[in-house]
Order: structure tokens, then sequence, then C-alpha cells
């Protein structure tokens, strides 16, 4: 990198070669002069990119000076060569009598305290290549000197790990924006939404009410699917993405879906879709148990579905790391428009990063997945456990404190919501007759269960617990378990949209 011309003399702090033929990128006169502009008028930090921090500059000594400036430009005190000097005075970086002498020469030294913000990025810049250096050099080595149980994919997977750590790390803030701007997306975003026959702003669920009320899917959410134990919540996510990636009844494009399924094998998830989509009970299928009309069925509905854009992977103990590389990859070759998890305890955390505990491990995955969606700007629906509280209360409708972890969890979301069928909870309380109980008082408690029995059939709730951008409530749909399909109330009679 070249570098600009200067009459400071470089300060010798040993930092200016990692090696005997190779010195690292950097910039010492664009560092110098950006401390002397800082110096000379401290009005100039509100200047430059707020990404800076002390270690992105090469020589440690400026590093150090830059930190003590800011601070003391936060705390409200004039920081400048005098003030300065009583911070160095002493210490192993100046001797006594050059301290103030180079301070001095910082700030006399500038060239121009209007290209200061250009200096910043410079310095920036060159430590984004040192830090793309050392990875390169990390990666060469752990080739050339590979773990015997470590595959060349694992590698892969691991240089891309911390290509994203150092971009994650790395994004620029979009800072203050004008309301003009700002008002004219909202404006471009109500337009898209006005011209969708469905009215959705993201991807439809397939659902009417669920529509209504989150206006589908938005870009760039993370949006956690909760609930208890055969509650149906994976039959709910794969019915949810199998639709945003086939034709449907509002018209809306097809979407690329990216199913990480941790939980259950590729096939079995297949095996739930083909059933759904056929009308032809899973348990038969799994079993072989099947008719030549149903054969026929799933012949015609495999033909009609095997071109979608659904892609599934189910590696087991994927890191979300490795999820994110894959979802990556996946936008870059075929395009991506939702992501889907099942379930977020089953991930482990980025590779290379050890947690004390499982709740900094959960507040890591989740951090990293509203990450992901706001990288790659689609909805990532990640499913999640709920804690046995609920099942210790009369009421076993769920709630957010449910959530496994939920602190973190709960706060990373834009939308929390739970699936929640009470024919599941009904069918285990079939009363009994007590010892001391007429035949007629337990006749009637058995009437009024079968009564409820028959209400809840075939029936479930989605509870929107929260949503950042609008309002929680809860809508009830159709669930039929043999087929593990959901569908509007309205429309439980209907063969599935895109059939």
């Amino acid at each position: 990198m070249a570098e600009e011309q200067t009459n400071i003399k470089p300060f010798p702090t040993g930092a200016t070669n990692t090696g005997a033929t190779r010195q690292m990128p950097h910039n010492l006169p664009a560092e110098q002069n950006l401390l002397g502009a800082l110096l000379l008028d401290n009005n100039v930090m509100e200047r430059i990119d707020d990404r800076l921090r002390a270690e992105h500059f090469y020589d440690p000594l400026h590093g150090r000076i830059f930190q003590t400036i800011m601070r003391m430009i936060e705390r409200g005190q004039l920081a400048n060569p005098v003030t300065l000097k009583s911070f160095f005075t002493g210490s192993d970086d100046f001797p006594d009598s050059d301290a103030q002498n180079y301070l001095t020469d910082l700030a006399d030294g500038v060239i121009s305290i209007s290209q200061a913000p250009d200096y910043a990025h410079t310095i920036h810049e060159a430590h984004l290549r040192r830090e793309l250096i050392l990875i390169s050099d990390q990666v060469i080595t752990d080739a050339i000197q590979p773990e015997v149980d470590t595959p060349a994919s694992t590698q892969i997977e691991t240089a891309e790990a911390h290509l994203f750590r150092l971009a994650e790390n790395d994004t620029a803030s979009t800072g203050l924006r004008g309301f003009d701007t700002i008002i004219a997306a909202s404006v471009n975003q109500a337009d898209l939404a006005r011209k969708n026959d469905g009215h959705l702003s993201g991807a439809s669920t397939g659902l009417t009410d669920l529509n209504n009320l989150l206006g589908g899917l938005q870009r760039s959410d993370l949006i956690i699917l909760a609930g208890r134990p055969a509650m149906g919540k994976t039959a709910l996510a794969t019915n949810i993405a199998f639709h945003a990636a086939t034709t449907t009844k509002t018209g809306e494009a097809a979407s690329p879906v990216a199913f990480f399924s941790l939980e259950m094998a590729a096939e079995q998830l297949g095996t739930r879709i083909l059933s759904e989509r056929a009308r032809v009970d899973s348990e038969s299928i799994r079993r072989g148990k099947l008719d030549s009309q149903e054969f026929d069925q799933l012949v015609t509905a495999s033909t009609a579905i095997s071109s979608a854009p659904f892609y599934i992977d189910d590696t087991p103990a994927l890191s979300v790391s490795q999820l994110a590389s894959r979802a990556r990859r996946l936008k870059r070759t075929s395009g991506l428009g939702v992501i889907v998890v099942d379930y977020l305890q089953l991930l482990t955390a980025q590779l290379g990063v050890r947690s004390e505990n499982r709740v900094q491990e959960i507040s890591n995955i989740s951090r990293t997945l509203k990450a992901i969606a706001k990288e790659l700007d689609v909805p990532v629906l990640a499913l999640s456990q709920l804690s046995r509280a609920v099942e210790m209360r009369e009421d076993k409708r769920p709630n957010l404190s449910d959530l496994r972890e939920s602190g973190s969890i709960e706060q990373d979301a834009d939308v929390v919501m739970f699936v929640y069928r009470e024919e599941y909870y009904l069918n285990k309380r079939e009363p009994e007759q007590k010892m001391e109980e007429s035949v007629d008082t337990f006749n009637i408690r058995h009437a009024d269960w079968l009564s409820k029995m028959q209400s809840a059939e075939n029936k479930a709730e989605i509870i929107v617990a929260k949503q950042r951008h609008g309002p929680t409530g809860s809508v009830n749909v159709h669930f039929e378990k043999r087929f593990t399909h959901f569908t509007d109330l309205t429309e439980s009679t209907h063969l599935p949209e895109g059939f």
C-alpha cells in the first residue's frame, strides 16, 4: 500500500514488519496525520468512521494514543499534546523526554484536517487486509498440516466462518439517514404490498389469517416458531416453507427455500411433504400399506413438486457458522428466499467460539441467526423447544416465558409465535369414573369432555406473542394429523395450494 509523504519520523515501536521477506499492509503517515488532526481539532472525531478502533492501527503506540484521545473526548475533556503527555510520560512507549515531543510533532505535521476521514478509511482498509492475510496464512497452514480428524470440507467451512466473523464485525452501520430517503423506502414497500394480490409485503405462509396478521414473512426478520412436542411445529414450518417454494393462489413468485433439518432425516421430511401434497396418510407411506390409487396419487404429486426450489440439509450437529456459509453459497448459486431451521437448540455455536454455558451458546446462536437474516435479506424461520413449565399449568397455552433460554431468543426475534393444539391435551385427559361418583355425574362429565373434543378436533391455534412491526394475536387453523397438513379453517376440505 502506498504511503503518503509526511514530515513526521515514525517513532520506532518494532511493529513495522511481521517477517523477513513480507511487510503487512499499513500506512503509518495516514495514522500520524489522523492522530495529529484529532489533537488539533477534537471535533474531527465526529467526522470519521465510527467503526475505527484502536486495534485497527498498525503501530500499537498509535492505537494507544487514539484510544486515549477517544476516551478523553467522550468524557468532555480536551485532548491535545499537553493533556495527553501525562498518560505517556514514563511509560515503555517513550523515554521521559520524548512523549510530548512526539505528540507535538503529530499535531505540527498535519497536512490537512479536512482529509482526516480519508485517513481513517485508509487505516481501516489496511487493517482488513492484514486480517485477510492472517486468515489466509491460517488456511494455508491447516491445509499443509491438517489434523487427522479434520476433513477438507470442515477446513473450508472454518475458513468461511472466519471470513463471516470478519465481515460481521466490520458491518458498516447505515448511520443517520435523512427522513426523505426513509419515507421513499416506506412508500416503495407499501406500493409492493398494494400490487400483490395477497396484499403481502413478505413471503406468504399459505394461511390467510396468519398472512393478515403478519403481512407474510418479512425479509431480514428472525421468526421463532415454538411449541411443545407433538404440537406440529415441524409440520407447520414445512407447510409454510414448501408453500413459499411453490406457485400459490396469491400469484407471488416462488422463493427458493433452504431447510436445515437437524432433527429429522431429509427422506423423512420428504415423506411428510409427499403425504401432505398427495393426501395420503403418512403412516401408510412409511409402512408401505398403499393401494393402487394411493400409489398413483404419490407418483402424480411427486412429479408435480419434484422441481420445486426446496433444498434440505440434514447434517446433524450443524454449527450456526456452517449454516451461514451454506445459505450464503445457495443464495449465490440458486437464489434464496426463506431459511428454515428445525430446530434452534440443536445448532451449535460458531466454529472457534467457546461459550461458558448453554445460555451463552443459545444467545450466540440466536444473535447469529438474526445477523444471517439481515445479511442475506431473507426471513429466517427457526423452530424452538419450550420448557416443561407449560405442562405444569392448567392452561397449556404457551407464553414468552416458556421459551427455553428465553432471554436471548425473545430479544433477538422479530416475531415469536406458538403452535398449540388443545385436542392433544384433551385426548390425554379423558375422564374416568371415580369410586364415589354416580353414573349420571360421570356421564355429564364425560359428555362435557366429548363436546370439547369434538370442538377441538382437527383444529390448531397459532399464537403470535411478539411482533416487532405489528400487532399480536392468534389465528385458528385446520390441522389434519394424517397428512401433517395445516390449512385455513374454511378450506379444510380443499386440496393443498399448488397441488
